[in-house]
């Protein structure tokens, strides 16, 4: 079926829509284009205008502040940081007046991931998003990059979008790049790669793809777009990837009646909030290998995780981390949240559950992970 056939009815559901837009998007590398921010600034406010309620996640603030800083050089750490905290200054006043200009109000919002693993601070977040848009205010957001080390190493925003999107509920996640959209090779190496307007399962494997490798002022390629994509579709979410530079990127995708870029649509079945949160907003802290009787149980039966599975355990964790769960191959298919530290895991490990107090000395629970805190990482 077309993009066309979808469209219309996930746009008549997408009342709350995320959008994301990359450094290649904002910067051409000597520092922001205004007229990039004012268009989409125009784009944005006619979506709200549309009754539209729009979340902004913007990159930029690295190369803005490296534009400024002209005897910055490397890529160290500290370098980032400082660039990002000169950069960040100015992407924000960018943005703020352009949509002053329109009589719109911003708020910047400068998260990291513990602001998604802490659940206090989750929901926290949750309700700043809630009341900045119902008083009708744009949310800005990026990532803290002055402070967050481990961010800028893993280092993209479009991760960011989609916990965002998942956060506050959206309907719509729409990541505007520098490319067309999905194309099925690189065009550098196929010059007859094409444009795959309509992807139904962004599970399905998605290898040869164009620009896999961050650009210049960029750090996730499309690799890290369909990552992102594949964590919203589990929560309901759509995606639309499509070019956002010398374009209508936001306005094509909110106009029923035209095809543009790349929409990907949300999975059938979708993850409950506490086990998105599982799967996706926690860092594991140490992995369980699992014999195939017990792989397979938890794949297809639904069942909890029992000691008499587990083959080996890696990592020092405590109970109540989230762990990723390995096939016999050493294949991460799930995650989940254990019941016991992992010192106590590798003593009951291949037992009964019946023998967890005689080898412990206590007993938390029957199983390891219980069902309900474990979560497969494909639909």
């Amino acid at each position: 079926m077309s993009q066309l056939s979808y469209k219309a009815g996930l746009l008549e559901r997408a009342r709350r829509v995320v959008l994301k837009v990359g450094s290649a998007v904002l910067s051409d590398g000597a520092g922001l284009s205004t007229g990039v921010i004012d268009d989409l600034a125009e784009q944005v406010d006619a979506a709200i205008a549309a009754r539209h309620e729009v979340v902004l996640v913007t990159s930029g603030a690295i190369a803005a502040g490296r534009a400024r800083l002209g005897k910055l050089g490397g890529a160290t750490i500290a370098a980032r940081q400082a660039a990002a905290a000169v950069g960040q200054i100015e992407l924000m006043a960018a943005w703020a007046r352009s949509f002053a200009a329109r009589g719109r109000t911003v708020a910047q919002l400068l998260l990291t991931h513990e602001d998604f693993a802490d659940r206090r601070r989750r929901n926290n977040a949750r309700q700043t998003f809630a009341t900045l848009l119902g008083a009708g205010v744009i949310p800005i957001v990026n990532e803290n990059d002055t402070v967050s080390v481990d961010e800028i190493r893993l280092g993209d925003n479009d991760m960011l979008s989609s916990l965002v999107a998942t956060l506050v509920g959206a309907q719509l996640l729409v990541i505007l790049t520098d490319v067309a959209g999905v194309l099925s090779g690189d065009p550098r190496k196929r010059p007859d790669a094409r444009l795959i307007p309509l992807i139904a399962d962004v599970e399905a494997p998605m290898r040869g793809l164009v620009a896999e490798s961050a650009g210049p002022l960029g750090t996730g390629g499309m690799a890290t777009k369909l990552k992102a994509a594949r964590q919203a579709v589990r929560s309901g979410i759509a995606i639309a990837i499509t070019a956002g530079r010398d374009c209508q990127g936001l306005t094509e995708v909110l106009d029923a009646t035209r095809e543009t870029g790349t929409l990907i649509l949300p999975t059938p079945k979708r993850l409950r909030s506490r086990k998105h949160w599982i799967a996706f907003a926690l860092r594991p802290a140490g992995a369980l290998m699992l014999d195939k009787g017990a792989s397979e149980a938890l794949r297809n039966s639904g069942r909890s995780l029992l000691a008499s599975g587990i083959r080996d355990v890696s990592g020092e964790f405590s109970g109540g981390d989230c762990v990723s769960l390995l096939d016999a191959e050493g294949v991460e298919f799930g995650r989940g949240i254990v019941n016991y530290p992992a010192a106590d895991v590798l003593k009951v490990k291949g037992c009964h559950s019946y023998e967890i107090p005689r080898l412990l000395g206590y007993k938390v629970a029957d199983e390891i992970i219980h069902r309900d805190n474990l979560v497969l990482l494909r639909s």
